[in-house]
């Protein structure tokens, strides 16, 4: 079977992988922090740059919203070329008093209601941890930055929860009170990894609160603050 989402040669795409959603977001991580970089995938606009990050060639590509999307180009990397590691970065919501607006928070590992565990594993496994490897080089990185990063385990949604109330699901969680945030692609990413044997983590920027309903970000801050997130997930990822 050939790769139908990603399609470039293999050589294209390198072993280490940055991962935000948005395919636009990708694009300007390429122009902004990349050197040599160039349009590997174009297939449904679903972006991929590979180029250079202080010599270590690198890939950014965008996975789309949701778990079905984020499971195919996880997948297809991991599967189809052969990529090692992948730092997903993105925004989320916070679902914890300590999780303010702007924090960055390193998932320990993901808790979801969702069926795509069972559909892909053939059971039920709610909660999956992302590398502690790569989060342990997360953390030393983070620290040589002298950047505050919260840490914790998140949860993964199918549904927008700005758009549906799904507290009742949050309150239902065993580990409800260590959850940081809620956001819609890192269960996903987790379990491919474990599926494949690969490496996964996770970075997200809490962009809204229920315990902040008042802050309003600004453009230039929530750039900034994402800014610090990109190069966070960039010196951690070529360690």
């Amino acid at each position: 079977m050939e790769p139908v989402h990603i399609v470039t040669e293999k050589e294209n795409i390198a072993p280490i992988v940055l991962l935000p959603g948005d395919p636009l977001r990708a694009k300007y991580i390429a122009e902004k922090f990349l050197t040599d970089a160039k349009l590997v995938n174009t297939i449904r606009n679903m972006f991929a740059f590979t180029g250079y990050y202080k010599g270590h060639l690198i890939t950014v590509m965008g996975s789309g919203m949701g778990m079905p999307s984020m499971g195919i180009y996880a997948y297809e990397l991991y599967k189809f070329y052969d990529v090692k590691k992948i730092i997903r970065i993105g925004s989320a919501g916070s679902i914890h008093p300590d999780a303010k607006v702007l924090d960055v928070i390193l998932s320990t590992g993901s808790y979801s209601n969702s069926s795509f565990d069972n559909t892909l594993l053939k059971r039920e496994e709610p909660f999956v941890e992302s590398s502690k490897d790569l989060n342990n080089t997360i953390l030393y990185t983070a620290k040589e930055m002298n950047m505050d990063i919260k840490v914790g385990p998140t949860f993964t949604s199918d549904v927008f929860d700005v758009y549906v109330d799904i507290s009742d699901i949050i309150d239902a969680c065993p580990i409800k009170d260590q959850l940081q945030c809620v956001e819609m692609e890192g269960f996903a990413l987790m379990h491919i990894a474990k599926y494949l044997g690969r490496e996964a983590s996770m970075l997200a920027t809490i962009v809204d609160s229920k315990y902040q309903p008042d802050v309003i970000v600004s453009p230039e801050e929530r750039e900034t603050s994402l800014d610090k997130m990109i190069t966070l997930a960039l010196e951690s990822i070529i360690k």
